[in-house]
This record gives C-alpha cells, structure tokens and sequence, in this order.
C-alpha cells in the first residue's frame, strides 16, 4: 500500500480512483472497456505529482527524505551493486547493525568496479528498524567503518559510501563507549584514506553521525535528500522554542541538495524518479550507481597524495568568503 505524504493527499484520491476502476474491471464477469478513463486518470496523475515535486519547500524534501518507502542501504546493494560480502565488528566491542560494509562490485558498462561499500541501514519495517537502530550508528559502527576503510587502502580499492542517518546514537551507553571519539576518527580515517573515496547522501544526512561517513573528495546527493548539522524540529525547540517552527528552520537552514550544490557543499545531485526514489527504488539505485561510476572513473590513477590533498582542499573551501 502505498504511503503518501500530506501534500500528497489531493494525488491520493486520484490514484485511489484509479486503483478502484481497475478492482471493478478484474471483479466483473462482462469485461469493462476502462482503459479510456484509466489512461485520462493517469495522465492527470502524472501532471499533478510533476507539478508537486517541482515546487517543494525545504520542509517537504525533508519528510520525501524521510518517506518510510525510501530506499535504503540494502535496497540500493540489491540494485546498483553485486557480489557483496559484508563484513562485521569493530574488534573491540561488537557489530553495530545501523552502519554496514563490506567488499562489493558496482554495476558498471564495462563488467563492474570492486570496492569497499559502506553505509548507514534505516530499516524497512518496524522489525528491522529495530534492528538497525533507525540507521543511528553507536561507537562501535563508527570503529567497523575505521577498520573497513583501513582495509580499503591496504587492498587498494575505492570506498564509497552511502550516508542515511538523523544522527549518531545519542544514548548514555554510546557516550560511554565514546562515540564523539569515535566519529572524530572516522572523519580522520576518510580524509586520510589513500584511494579514492565517493560518498553519496541518499536521504537525511544528519550532524556528525553524517559527516564521519562523508568527509570525502567527491560528495553526491540524491535531488530529494537533506543534509545538515541538526534537525530542522531540533533547531526549531532550540531558536524557537517550538518544533512547530521547523518548516522555517529548514528554510533558513539550507538544507536541500539544491541549495547545498549551490554553496559548495556537495558536487552533484542525482536526479531521482519523478515523484520521489520511493516510487521507484530500482531506478533511482541504478542513477546513483551510475553517477558513483561516473565520479571513480574520474578520480582512478591519481595518487594518494593528490586525493588527500582534493579533500583538505574541498573542505577547508567550504564557508570561505575569499
């Protein structure tokens, strides 16, 4: 069933009408000719949702990055990558299961790119959410991510990764463990790494938690995901005083992949289905693996030396005024 957002209602009761036509048609003994009004009805459809998503406020991006139907880490293994193999622990306390990797081949033209294949898993059902801890990664899936990242350069393979998360675990037993520490080092191992490195933003990119799996010399960002140092409710509570105020705080706070691309932020957006990745995983998997080849293509035969200093540079750019 699908699960449309509130400025999606008035599209609702179209593809509602839509659903029931056909219903009538497979129930009737006498066959129906429906494909007129059907095909009428789709066509509106299909205006009123290129309509919709051509003029989405900050806040509205902010809840299709959220939508529930949102393709995930696993989603996107399933359609853009092979042969993956993931890979566990941090060797020293457990397996965080909100930020997963392993080696991987990416679906290429020419038969496909090994690489080490990081990100962040939200979930698709409560169970799994559950599981996955809504993609907030604790310490120890911070440390896994190091010690992926490690191996990468010792193997000389590209690491990409998929940055999904509302922010690193904020719990007591994860401060305990160190998670500052921890997302301080895995910010450090991106930005030290000696082999190319793709990160991609494929639905909320939160804080901290976002950036220790982001801090690399080529960032993309799918055309419906946000990306920021806080929630726009958290800085609504904390300029406001009211999460009511968030449509305005994601306004001011720049948070689209539109505005983002424009302040230097990230380097390419990745257009999504009409209608939003949701609406069609498989497509928008196969346009991001298609804009990561792209990007590693560019990026292959440069040494270590020149990515690391592309990603001193690329940061150390961003809110210059020069």
């Amino acid at each position: 069933m699908t699960s449309y957002l509130e400025f999606e209602k008035p599209l609702a009761e179209l593809e509602r009408r839509i659903g029931e036509l056909r219903a009538a048609a497979d129930q009737e003994e006498v066959e129906l000719d429906i494909d007129a009004e059907v095909a009428r009805l789709e066509k509106k459809a299909q205006g009123q949702l290129a309509t919709i998503y051509k003029s989405l406020t900050p806040w509205q991006k902010t809840q299709v990055a959220r939508h529930p139907s949102r393709p995930h880490f696993g989603d996107y293994v399933a359609h853009a990558f092979t042969d993956f193999m993931p890979l566990g622990g941090d060797r020293a306390f457990g397996d965080d299961q909100a930020i997963l990797g392993g080696f991987a081949t990416l679906d290429t033209p020419d038969g496909g790119v090994k690489v080490m294949l990081i990100g962040h898993e939200k979930g698709n059902d409560t169970q799994s959410r559950l599981k996955h801890n809504f993609g907030m990664g604790k310490p120890e899936g911070y440390r896994k991510a190091i010690r992926l990242m490690e191996m990468a350069g010792r193997f000389g393979l590209p690491v990409v990764t998929l940055v999904d998360t509302s922010g690193a675990f904020p719990g007591v037993e994860a401060e305990e463990r160190g998670q500052a520490e921890a997302i301080a080092r895995a910010t450090e191992a991106c930005l030290n790494l000696p082999v190319p490195m793709v990160a991609a933003i494929v639905g909320e990119g939160g804080s901290g938690g976002a950036v220790a799996l982001a801090s690399a010399e080529r960032v993309l960002m799918m055309e419906h995901a946000v990306y920021s140092v806080i929630s726009p409710e958290g800085c609504a509570s904390i300029l406001w005083r009211s999460p009511d105020k968030a449509p305005d705080a994601a306004e001011a706070m720049k948070v689209t992949a539109q505005d983002l691309k424009q302040l230097g932020v990230v380097d390419k957006v990745v257009d999504e289905p009409l209608g939003g990745a949701h609406r069609d995983p498989v497509a928008a998997s196969k346009a991001l693996g298609k804009a990561i080849a792209g990007e590693l293509s560019a990026l292959s035969g440069k040494s270590a030396k020149a990515l690391r200093d592309a990603r001193a540079k690329r940061f150390m750019a961003i809110g210059s005024l020069a």
